[in-house]
């Protein structure tokens, strides 16, 4: 039920457009306050950047990640370091995204009224959770009961209602006017006749023709070299495919300090002593006794059932008898020890209905003394003991508004997701009971209507325990790791060291400013701000992270622009070596001016393709050659030998021997219009608009200074 439900349940806040408006409710919980502004930065400076010379506010940054937090915490993703770096990362595609429209959407006067805002809440489109929430018995939207919870909801000074109008609204409204900006731009997609007929002839021609393929792998490696000149004035030639990020790379040694045999084999140890203590508690003495011994896994007082228990050794556990233990065993990087303390059989879902009589609000403020709220649920029980309408008694006083429109109805939620008295009533009682249950947010009278599936159902309480390091594991690979540090303090020392110990060097490129992962090192922030710190041949201290403590040196530093002939050598080198060994090539064919003869000059055979197509020109045994395929088209060529073509894959003579169109020409003109149209519209969606505007933009990210 909306205000009984657990956190998870109280659905998750939308991630604002051009992520996609998750659309999952307005009934959410707390304030957007910024998780990552935990004094991570310092003076007076309140912004991250500026978009197109519009500051962004840190507030704003902050509020943005914490709203994308909460909706994959809710979605059930969990918020670990990668998660976070993620969500940071999109935070701020969003923010760059929205100022973006925000422009385009004002210069073309694009707006949506307060008729076109009604309709799109309580209208035939209105969303979908909405629908969920005030669909009726008969299964029909309920608008009336839509309009006046959301209109007692604008009354309310509480921190949802100002989460609807201050931020549900507001994205609602945004997401319309990009609707509204990607259909005018997609419904300029236009293709003149006169193209399409010509584009149409040229998907059906084919071609036939013989040819000769010098294959450059028929040229040594070794013959061609490749200067950084070379590779500099290619890249000069071709800016806009090599413009890059600011990065920068490290090598780097690892000293593990996992945890070693010796180390699993004692916490074993320790388990199967305290296994003698765990199987003799009493069950109401165990919370106490998980807490005192440090497990990892905390105490839960819920039944789990049998399709729903997915841990190791679960056949086993199931086949306890009650107050019976098993382990210890191996659970991830824990050693467990599970106690079965009671089993019964439970419904898998309930359908229920009930009347609130709140005596506190979701944010624990008092609604109702409670002795009244008791005696008031009380005579309302007795009213419908001796007849009245339970229907007409949710209406009159039912405190909770998002199942009063349903007649109280909550329809087959699932065991654990209602607070706790609620959900043990409904899942251990039966079908037709009707009780008074005390909850943190009043009294409730609830009715069991229906119960599904039913199955074993376990209590189960774990000791569980992280197989750490111990002391000396820890020190041994911290002292070998500073030992490395200390005397290896430039970029020569470090080589020298690592040969001298035999220490394996392990590489990463392309490290961004605001990384807060390393790949194959793992989460450590405060490497890669020192990365950012230092210059290159640098040397750093050592850094413990995760389970492993890492002496890096700074290897590269690439500056936001055009990348060196270093950065750009591995995608450059083998077009440069190829082009170098097609003029080797060509000067073998010399003056061979006939497919016989050009065969013979460089030992190849003269070859036949009979159905080359001009749509996507592939030639036997070498693959697409889009330029090849562009002389084999040509008319005016037919029956002549073309000079030497350097194409993808070596160097091609071709005579064309005829052209002709496809026996079944498929689809018409109109067919044609239809696909390039919906291509283009395609081409005009969200994805390519927001890349398009993003590329024209001016951005200052100063993230990475403050985070």
């Amino acid at each position: 039920m909306s205000i009984i439900q657990t956190i998870r349940d109280k659905a998750a806040w939308i991630m604002i457009i051009l992520i996609g408006i998750s659309l999952l409710g307005f009934l959410v919980q707390d304030a957007f306050v910024g998780k990552t502004g935990r004094g991570l930065f310092g003076g007076n400076n309140t912004t991250v950047g500026e978009v197109n010379g519009k500051k962004i506010e840190i507030a704003d940054y902050n509020q943005k990640i914490k709203q994308m937090e909460d909706q994959y915490q809710n979605m059930g993703y969990p918020m670990n370091d990668m998660m976070r770096q993620s969500v940071r990362e999109n935070a701020w595609s969003q923010i760059i995204s929205e100022n973006n429209i925000a422009e385009e959407v004002d210069k073309l006067g694009l707006s949506v009224t307060a008729k076109e805002l009604d309709d799109m809440l309580f209208g035939p489109d209105a969303p979908e959770e909405f629908k969920k929430q005030f669909t009726n018995e008969q299964g029909i939207y309920d608008v009336n009961a839509a309009k006046s919870a959301i209109a007692q909801l604008r009354k309310q000074k509480t921190t949802m209602a100002d989460n609807f109008n201050n931020v549900y609204l507001p994205a609602l409204v945004n997401n319309r006017l990009h609707e509204k900006f990607v259909s005018l731009l997609a419904n300029t997609a236009y293709a003149p006749k006169w193209m399409l007929e010509k584009l149409n002839s040229d998907n059906n021609s084919l071609a036939s023709v013989s040819f000769v393929h010098v294959p450059y792998i028929s040229v040594p490696d070794s013959s061609v070299k490749i200067s950084d000149e070379e590779i500099g004035a290619y890249v000069n030639k071709h800016t806009e495919e090599f413009k890059q990020e600011e990065s920068r790379g490290i090598a780097y040694v690892v000293f593990d300090a996992a945890p070693s045999a010796a180390d699993s084999a004692a916490l074993r140890n320790n388990l199967e002593l305290l296994k003698k203590e765990f199987a003799t508690t009493p069950d109401a003495e165990v919370p106490a006794f998980l807490a005192k011994n440090g497990s990892q896994l905390n105490y839960s007082d819920l039944y789990i059932s049998k399709t729903a228990l997915q841990v190791p050794n679960k056949d086993s556990i199931m086949a306890l008898p009650k107050g019976g233990v098993i382990g210890p065993y191996l659970d991830g990087g824990n050693l467990n020890v599970a106690k079965k303390l009671d089993e019964r059989v439970q419904p898998d879902s309930v359908k229920a209905r009930h009347i609130l009589i709140g005596t506190a609000d979701r944010e624990g403020r008092p609604l109702m003394d409670d002795s009244l709220a008791h005696k008031k649920i009380d005579s309302i029980k007795l009213a419908i003991d001796h007849g009245a309408s339970f229907d007409s008694m949710v209406v009159k006083f039912s405190d909770d508004q998002g199942s009063k429109a349903k007649g109280g109805v909550y329809d087959f939620f699932p065991y654990g997701r209602m607070s706790k008295e609620f959900n043990d009533f409904c899942f251990s009682g039966k079908t037709g009971e009707r009780k008074i249950v005390k909850t943190e947010f009043g009294y409730h009278l609830i009715e069991i209507l229906d119960q599904k599936n039913f199955n074993p159902a376990y209590k189960i309480a774990y000791l569980s325990k992280t197989i750490s390091p111990s002391q000396e594991t820890d020190e041994k690979a911290s002292g070998l790791a500073n030992q490395f540090a200390s005397e290896s303090r430039n970029a020569k020392s470090f080589e020298d060291n690592l040969k001298k110990r035999n220490y394996n060097k392990l590489l990463v490129q392309d490290i961004k400013p605001n990384d807060m992962i390393i790949p194959a090192i793992g989460s450590s922030r405060q490497l890669v701000k020192w990365v950012y710190e230092v210059n290159r041949g640098d040397v750093s201290e050592v850094f413990s992270v995760d389970s492993k403590y890492v002496v890096a040196t700074v290897t590269e530093i690439n500056k936001e622009g055009i990348a060196s002939p270093a950065k750009a050598r591995p995608m450059v080198e083998y077009i440069i070596r190829n082009q170098k060994k097609a003029e080797l090539i060509k000067k073998k064919i010399g003056t061979a001016n006939t497919l016989e003869a050009i065969a013979s000059a460089t030992a190849q055979q003269v070859q036949k393709a009979d159905s080359i197509s001009f749509a996507a020109p592939s030639f036997p045994n070498a693959g697409p050659e889009g330029k090849v395929g562009g002389y084999a088209f040509n008319a005016a060529a037919k029956g002549k030998v073309s000079a030497p073509i350097a194409g993808n894959g070596g160097v091609y003579s071709v005579r064309p021997e005829n052209i002709y169109a496809k026996s079944n020409t498929g689809d018409g003109v109109e067919q044609l219009r239809a696909q390039f149209t919906q291509t283009q519209r395609q081409a005009a969606g969200r994805g390519a608009l927001e890349a398009a505007l993003k590329k024209a933009s001016s951005i200052k990210d100063n993230r990475s200074k403050i985070y």
